[in-house]
């Protein structure tokens, strides 16, 4: 059987950053060797500095190594072709704040020459699967972190890539959006879609990753499948339900009389923490606690999705131009008065300045008498 062509394949991939004068700066990425598989979730680990970041820009074709060989479906990232099938979601989500979400999408989906049928298909599918259909006609600028990130993870999807670049895909998001984004990945495994993911937060690669790759000094200092690198071989855990005091007990003796220095502990299984928000969560909602926050399918608070009805007729009442209203005769004869009093006060401060002397001369101040005269005699007319 044909051996099944990986998506990515690096040999002695290497990335030198040089200054100006063409010295070597910085080996970002220095001599590595990996690959990644159809249908598997891969994690890209290391603390900052590591190169993640330059490995990710080089698989995207933004970047040109410096040495060694770097292939995605078996082409250079730099082919329009590879391009087409990476799907990227950015640490930091980038999008036009003018934009409505619908409206982000569909720039998105035109740049991969999508029909507007199949535009509008997509948008209506993806904006429900992250729970942000409420908010599809909502300028992104107005969006808080984590809804944005919502919108960035759309648009990585627009064209249904089948290779997934995912930086920091659950940053900014709460408890809920994390699982489902974490469940979201699962789903895309499960279609045969290949992801690479890159975090800081251990606890949802562990959750997603089939295999990680770990960074440090732009080195690989290891790779694998989780299964076999967190397991820890030289001890052993036995899991059962509760037993009766007597049993316990009598498990122990065993156990001594395995173990001469007595060296074991005997305690309770523990959950992890999401777990257990996530069944706190589940059973309020069971019991239908009310909340104003966030509800089921990664929507928005609740009182938000009530309130978009109510915000449309707003909006719609805001944009519709208003009549004007007839001016009443009283109201008519005053904007007379008014703007002919603008006019004749206009009219007279003229005079006085063409009346106005020259700088070098002075003009005694009772020559301003007249001028005084038609003003009380005008604002007299007006009282």
């Amino acid at each position: 059987m044909a051996e099944i062509e990986p998506v990515v394949r690096a040999v002695g991939l290497t990335k030198v950053f040089r200054d100006f004068w063409g010295r070597p700066k910085a080996r970002a990425v220095n001599d590595i060797d990996f690959e990644i598989r159809p249908g598997e979730v891969v994690g890209l680990l290391g603390p900052n500095g590591s190169g993640k970041s330059t490995t990710v820009k080089m698989l995207l074709g933004l970047l040109y190594p410096t040495g060694g060989k770097l292939s995605v479906f078996g082409r250079s990232p730099r082919a329009v072709e590879t391009k087409r099938e990476i799907g990227y979601l950015p640490e930091e989500s980038y999008l036009y704040k003018y934009l409505t979400a619908e409206e982000t999408l569909d720039f998105f989906g035109s740049l991969f020459d999508l029909s507007a049928a199949d535009r509008k298909k997509r948008i209506d599918q993806l904006l429900e699967m992250v729970g942000m259909a409420h908010a599809r006609r909502r300028r992104v600028g107005e969006f808080s972190k984590g809804m944005a990130r919502r919108i960035g993870l759309a648009q990585a999807m627009i064209n249904d890539p089948s290779f997934l670049i995912l930086d920091e895909p659950t940053s900014g998001l709460d408890p809920l959006g994390c699982r489902e984004v974490k469940d979201l990945i699962l789903a895309l495994k499960k279609r045969g879609k290949t992801v690479l993911v890159t975090s800081h937060l251990l606890s949802d690669v562990e959750d997603i990753c089939d295999r990680v790759i770990i960074l440090y000094g732009g080195k690989i200092r290891a790779q694998g499948e989780l299964s076999e690198l967190l397991t820890v071989s030289d001890s052993n855990r036995i899991v059962t339900p509760s037993l009766p005091q007597e049993a316990m007990e009598q498990i122990q003796e065993i156990i001594r009389k395995n173990l001469p220095a007595g060296d074991f502990t005997v305690d309770h299984p523990r959950r992890s923490l999401e777990d257990f928000f996530l069944n706190v969560i589940n059973t309020a909602k069971r019991d239908s606690v009310e909340t104003a926050g966030v509800v089921s399918g990664g929507k928005i608070a609740d009182y938000l999705e009530k309130g978009d009805e109510t915000s449309a007729v707003l909006a719609s009442l805001i944009e519709e131009p208003k009549a004007a209203e007839p001016e009443k005769p009283a109201a008519v004869e005053e904007k007379v008065k008014n703007d002919d009093l603008s006019g004749k006060l206009e009219n007279l401060t003229a005079e006085a300045v063409q009346e106005k002397p020259a700088p070098e001369e002075t003009k005694p101040a009772e020559d301003l008498s007249e001028v005084d005269a038609k003003l009380d005699d005008l604002l007299g007319n007006r009282k």
